[in-house]
């Protein structure tokens, strides 16, 4: 037997219907046992990040709240990245983990845990999910595009998920009815802002500067972020998704590389890797970096496509251009929006690489607060992110 048939057969037994029996056996006996009380774990876009609200809380309980403990359940996959944050962490999955995680007093996490985990009784699981959403989300997609997913069981699972949250952040109004209705979710909501959001008003042109340093970018540099979503119906396998610039990348260095640089934050589902070592200094691969917020404020100008990303960069006034080259196909067959994007976007939609780069002249010198649709849609859309986000959400749910 080959290593590779070894390796996937091991993948295989952990992925089976048998093991996952197993470990939902293990996980209900152990949350039977006394709470480990004022233990609180932490989980970001499954265990592989340290990143968004669970981050920002975790930060904001560090600083506010010494006499718990905090801990984050963390892939294997991604424990170099928490031990260069030092940041106390469990792999998941181990005999430590189910000894700990079902016995936690609170569960912090913002997308669903696996079908074969049920909350234990005593147990407080706040859920800040991931965005504010503008395709559908959970019951309100009508045909699940994704592979090996049966759009009645997708429905299903949300449904089961919802049960065990005993909170869930919505960054605005809008959010709430649709959060409610589309994870059929019957309890508690803390209307507040999303923590992540909170370092977007709070921060200082100094962060900014150390940010760009960091990054390697030159300070007369301008940084233009590049942040598009993934599409349901182009992937390799489930979970792993295919993606494609449809813009050229030479072609977009010869207008723009003399003053500006690229960031290319891909979607955390989608599986390229792309080797932008032709354009070292110029274009930068960001995708693995670990949060996005602080890309937000060290760039000028956002090109985003069907991500939540909008919505929150937004909050810093600054320009945002959405190439939508697949608009028609996106909106009317894969998922559908919930609101006009196309008279309701805070910036200009293209779908063409010479729309694109027409767009980014007009507006890489725009004073965005001056369109009325802008502010229209900040005020819709960004209400509560006063900065104090985090603390609304802490000291509602530990009450």
């Amino acid at each position: 037997m080959t290593n590779l048939s070894f390796i996937q057969k091991i993948k295989g037994l952990k992925n089976s219907s048998v093991t996952r029996r197993l470990f939902r056996a293990v996980f209900v006996i152990l949350g039977k046992l006394p709470k480990k009380k004022k233990l609180m774990v932490f989980e970001s876009f499954h265990a592989k990040q340290f990143s968004d609200s669970p981050r920002s809380i975790y930060e904001y309980m560090k600083e506010n709240h010494p006499d718990y403990r905090l801990l984050w359940s963390v892939d294997k996959s991604a424990i170099h990245l928490f031990e260069s944050f030092n940041v106390p962490y469990i792999q998941r999955f181990t005999f430590e983990w189910f000894w700990t995680f079902p016995r936690a007093e609170y569960w912090v996490n913002n997308v669903r845990l696996p079908r074969w985990m049920p909350k234990p009784s005593g147990t407080v699981y706040l859920q800040t999910w991931h965005g504010t959403p503008l395709k559908k989300l959970g019951l309100d997609i009508e045909e699940i595009h994704m592979p090996n997913t049966k759009t009645d069981s997708y429905k299903k699972n949300f449904a089961l998920e919802s049960e065990k949250w005993d909170y869930l952040v919505s960054p605005n109004p809008y959010s709430t009815e649709i959060f409610k209705r589309a994870f059929h979710y019957n309890g508690e909501v803390i209307e507040s802002g999303y923590p992540r959001n909170d370092l977007l008003t709070n921060h200082s042109d100094t962060l900014i500067s150390s940010l760009k340093k960091d990054l390697g970018i030159a300070e007369d540099k301008k940084v233009m972020l590049y942040a598009p979503t993934w599409r349901d119906n182009e992937f390799y396998q489930k979970g792993k998704y295919k993606f494609e610039f449809q813009f050229d990348l030479e072609n977009w260095i010869k207008e723009f590389g003399d003053e500006w640089v690229l960031l290319s934050r891909m979607h955390y589902l989608v599986a390229e890797n792309f080797d932008f070592s032709a354009y070292e200094g110029v274009v930068y691969d960001v995708s693995l970096y670990p949060d996005i917020r602080d890309l937000y404020l060290a760039s000028d100008l956002l090109i985003t496509d069907y991500s939540s990303v909008f919505f929150d960069y937004a909050i810093l006034n600054r320009p945002i251009i959405f190439f939508m080259y697949d608009l028609e196909n996106y909106r009317d067959q894969l998922r559908g929006f919930y609101i006009d994007i196309e008279k309701d976007a805070p910036g200009p939609i293209v779908q063409t690489e010479k729309e694109l780069f027409q767009a980014i002249r007009a507006m890489s010198d725009s004073n965005v607060q001056l369109s009325s649709t802008f502010s229209e849609f900040k005020n819709r859309f960004s209400s509560l992110e006063d900065g104090k986000a985090t603390e609304r959400v802490v000291n509602t749910f530990l009450k």
